[in-house]
Order: structure tokens, then sequence, then C-alpha cells
């Protein structure tokens, strides 16, 4: 196991039980409990978490991971789910990209999808709207496509641009389809994220386009997040893997959202 993969781990135990044990997290991990000890330390240098006698306590930051930890969960899903997420885009179409480990997938799948490789400066073959730093760094050396970034403040955690700057650029333009990240997906609460800021972004990048495709693996599937970006009713597909139970797929489903297995 990396160890990131350990960090990620043990940041989940956190989030959800509060406070974690040596013992305890060197058995749920199956490592020793030297190294669990290791593992706490550097995470409290980067104030993930609170060290304290024979383990450790939670602090808010770990409900909300950054994305360098999140990478390494469900990688073979979610490059899965990318592909099928980008053959639903048609040459000449003005995409939308939040942020996120399976939207980061997206934008890979699209970069070399071979049908989209004729364009060039002056005619590029489809448009990227994003407000993901991560993403317009990938794409900014792809002549094939169009970048469009939005301004706004950067979080470090997902390395999307929120607040009022990033909106601003939002207003003025139009997409065919937004394919979203989100934290969870649910038939009643909709697409939500951990943060506002970020849930108002993408709020808003749902209501400028013209398709809402929602990419997530199976795990996000019946969870709800802090804050809503838009009912179910407003999103057209779910692309995700088929580990997702049959309960939250017939709620999707009855809300109007196409499930789309990977």
């Amino acid at each position: 196991m990396s160890r990131y993969r350990r960090w990620n781990d043990l940041l989940e135990l956190l989030a959800e039980q509060g406070t974690l044990d040596v013992e305890h997290a060197a058995k749920a991990l199956g490592v020793s409990e030297a190294t669990v000890r290791r593992d706490l330390e550097d995470l409290a240098r980067q104030q993930m978490l609170t060290r304290i006698r024979g383990g450790a306590v939670a602090r808010a930051v770990t409900y909300d991971l950054p994305l360098r930890y999140k990478s390494e969960r469900h990688p073979t899903e979610k490059q899965r789910i990318a592909a099928v997420a980008a053959a639903m885009i048609r040459p000449g179409q003005i995409v939308g990209l939040n942020g996120g480990t399976t939207t980061t997938e997206v934008a890979r799948a699209l970069a070399i999808r071979p049908d989209l490789q004729s364009g060039g400066p002056l005619a590029p073959a489809f448009t990227v709207v994003t407000n993901a730093l991560n993403i317009a760094t990938e794409l900014a050396v792809r002549q094939h496509i169009k970048l469009v970034t939005t301004g706004g403040v950067a979080r470090p955690q997902s390395y999307e641009l929120t607040g009022p700057l990033a909106a601003g650029v939002l207003d003025q333009v139009a997409l065919d389809v937004v394919i979203l990240g989100v934290d969870g997906i649910d038939g009643q609460a909709g697409a939500t994220a951990h943060h506002e800021g970020e849930a108002a972004v993408n709020r808003l990048m749902t209501q400028r386009a013209g398709r809402v495709i929602v990419a997530a693996d199976s795990s996000k599937a019946g969870r709800r997040a802090f804050a809503r970006i838009c009912s179910a009713a407003e999103v057209d597909v779910l692309v995700t893997d088929a580990g997702i139970g049959s309960a939250e797929s017939a709620a999707l489903a009855e809300a109007g959202v196409a499930v789309v297995l990977a």
C-alpha cells in the first residue's frame, strides 16, 4: 500500500470516527503500528489532523480531502467512467468541466480522442471552459483545444477557482454540455459538494449548459454532501460504475436521470 493510499485511508477513518488510536488503525490498514505512528506524524505536520497520545483526532479538513489524497481512490473505475463521459462529446461542442479527480480524467480522455485531434489554434476541435487550475494546466498545451478559464480564488483542496470572479466569466458564456464531478448524488438531494463556494460555481455551470452529465464513481451514489449543486431533475446523465446499488439507481432513474454504467 502506497503512502498516499495509507494517508487517505487514515483520514477517511478519522472523518467517520472523529478519533483514532494507533492499534485500531494498524489493524484496519494491515500495517505495523510504527508505520501508522509515522503517518500520523506526517499528517499532523500538514495540519490534516491533531496528534494526541496513542492516536489522533480529526480536524474539519478531513471531511474535504485535498485532491492529491483522492487521486488513488477507485482509479480504474474513474478512468472507465471518464472514457464513457468523454465519448459523449461531439466535435465543435463547448464543454464545461469543474474540478475533481474524475473530471481530470475526463479532460485527459478528451485530449487524446483521435477524432478530436484535427483542430488547431484558428479552428479548435472543441472548447473547454473550466474553473479547475490543474485541468487548465494540462489542456493549455493542446493546440486543438480552445481553453477558457474562469477567474476566482483558488481552493487548495480541489484546485477550483470560486467566488464572484469565477461567476463573472460564466455569466458571459454558453455551454453545450457540462461534465461535473460531485461529492454526492442522490435522487432527492440531487448533486452536492462539500464546499458551498464550489457548489455555487458548479451550479452556475449547470445553468449555462444545455446538457448536464455527472461523472462519479458508485461510492458517491446515495450520498449527500453539504451544499447543493442542482436537483436530480436537472441532471441528464450519471456515468458511474457497476458498483452502484439498485436502490440508488432506481431513485435516480425515477428523478429522470439516465444512469450509464462504464
